[in-house]
């Protein structure tokens, strides 16, 4: 995370060694440090959480995989990657031979998981400032509360480990349904939110001021948003309730600022994954045990770059521009979130400090192609060939919480109230009074408005999968029909597929584990 001096952490995990193979041998190595020798103090105990937070910086998390994961299978994003790690997923086509991308991602989380049940384990136990502890052990609780997150979402049954493995007994955790992986991520991030602070600006501590850390607002919205996932609209809505009547957070006037080096962890930031350019060395984090000269950057911006700026495996779709251009804005012009988020050949359009129209005149397939603009560096760079930008990836904002509450207030026969959470959110963008262009609107109708403003606000988040998911379109016909006339992709879904599938090697190492249907 940055601190106050702006940088991230970087702390090593503990490592339980294995016993000797003879009681002779069976002696503690003075110089190798231990799990039992290890948490001591109040420093071990920062150190072992900002481990914790590391995992969400390697390559199958936030430095690539997890947003490639959760952005590509949306109707607003395609790909035409030559790696079928990427090229699959909008497809639907992975397959358990190649684990690629989602099975460094599936590792990637339960690495989070057992470095944050290190801390639940072990910090309980050491003398320290209780109020600092109780913050560590909110932190712990949030970050294990994401990972499983994740790993649910994405995976479905997975195993739920609560302590790190100490003994051979403790290798194998049985696989556990959906419901009881949900009730673990929302008893997480209910026990975080008890614990954190609304900020650290006021602590006092090793971690005064340290902007990056997780937050009772932080675990507030993600629990609400497990909540919402599971149709609990009630529960969701008091959360997100909770989180707008504190005033802790507002819109920014500037919708980009939210995807810029320049302005992270600002006022509509709830919580962001924290990378730079000028913490730790030069190297990626490709994952496992972390090196010194493991950087803190992410690989994102290089992955979804514009043709001969980066490779290009990530892009929006034609259907995602055109919802942009539905509706004026009230000075009747274009919704000025698409000049964020997308680059295209319009009059003016640079990218990376060249003119778009003649980046590209002499080929027309890329002329009239469109590219991703959001998370990437194109102001500010000449391209993104070394592989690392420092753009924090924002993965819950504060608009999000507004339009998340929105749907509950509309799917607990509210709908009129509604319109101002809406509304909110379409001022910045300058559109127009939605309880004057679509006044009187009733719960079937708010749900496809909804629809349409979050795909406008969150392309190219994440988000659109999921919410196309929970929404229940991939069961109606009707609105799978529109989504394979969106996005092509969508033509080879098969039920069963909105899950990836589980690695092949937890299926073979841990007995009793089932593969995901139609795998």
């Amino acid at each position: 995370m940055k601190t106050n001096t702006k940088y991230f952490i970087w702390a090593f995990a503990a490592v339980v060694c294995l016993s000797a193979c003879t009681k002779k041998l069976d002696q503690v190595n003075p110089n190798q440090q231990t799990a039992a020798s290890f948490w001591k103090t109040q420093a071990d105990a920062i150190a072992g959480l900002n481990a914790a937070y590391g995992s969400l910086i390697i390559d199958g998390t936030y430095m690539r995989f997890t947003p490639a994961m959760l952005d590509i299978r949306g109707d607003d994003v395609r790909s035409n990657s030559p790696w079928t790690a990427f090229y699959n997923i909008g497809r639907f086509a992975l397959g358990t031979a190649d684990g690629a991308g989602y099975g460094w991602a599936y590792g990637a989380y339960y690495e989070g998981v057992a470095r944050a049940n290190q801390v639940l384990d072990n910090v309980p136990n050491i003398t320290m400032d209780a109020g600092l502890k109780s913050r560590i052990l909110g932190q712990a609780h949030f970050l294990r509360g994401l990972y499983f997150f994740h790993l649910v979402n994405f995976f479905g049954k997975v195993s739920l480990p609560t302590h790190y493995v100490k003994t051979s007994a403790d290798y194998f955790v049985k696989q556990s349904t959906e419901a009881e992986g949900w009730k673990q991520v929302e008893d997480d991030f209910t026990a975080a939110a008890a614990l954190l602070p609304a900020s650290y600006t006021s602590t006092n501590g090793p971690d005064a001021g340290q902007i990056g850390r997780a937050t009772k607002g932080a675990a507030m919205a993600f629990l609400g948003k497990a909540l919402l996932f599971n149709k609990d609209f009630a529960g969701a809505a008091t959360q997100f309730k909770a989180i707008i009547d504190a005033n802790v957070y507002s819109l920014v006037a500037n919708y980009k600022d939210n995807f810029t080096e320049a302005n992270e962890n600002n006022s509509e930031s709830i919580f962001e994954v924290q990378f730079s350019r000028d913490a730790g060395g030069t190297d990626l984090g490709w994952g496992g045990a972390p090196v010194s000269t493991w950087g803190r950057t992410s690989a994102r911006a290089i992955t979804f770059a514009p043709r001969s700026f980066g490779w290009t495996d990530v892009q929006p779709t034609f259907s995602a521009l055109n919802e942009y251009m539905i509706e004026k804005t009230v000075d009747g012009n274009v919704d000025p979130r698409v000049d964020a988020t997308i680059y295209y050949n319009k009059p003016g359009e640079t990218l990376y400090g060249q003119s778009f129209f003649e980046r590209y005149k002499n080929n027309p397939a890329d002329l009239n192609d469109i590219f991703c603009r959001k998370y990437e560096n194109g102001d500010t760079r000449a391209d993104e060939f070394d592989w690392r930008s420092g753009i924090n990836e924002r993965i819950m904002r504060y608009a999000d919480v507004l339009l998340m509450y929105a749907e509950c207030l509309n799917e607990t026969g509210q709908t009129a109230q509604a319109y101002p959470y809406i509304q909110m959110v379409r001022t910045r963008a300058k559109l127009p009074d939605l309880a004057t262009t679509k006044p009187g609107m009733n719960q079937a109708q708010m749900r496809d408005q909804l629809a349409h403003e979050r795909l406008l606000e969150f392309c190219l988040e994440g988000h659109r999968f999921d919410d196309i998911r929970r929404w229940g379109w991939l069961q109606d016909p009707a609105k799978l029909a529109l989504l394979k006339s969106r996005d092509a992709e969508f033509n080879t879904y098969q039920a069963g597929r909105e899950y990836y599938p589980i690695p092949q090697s937890e299926i073979d190492n841990n007995p009793g584990f089932k593969q995901n249907a139609t795998y």
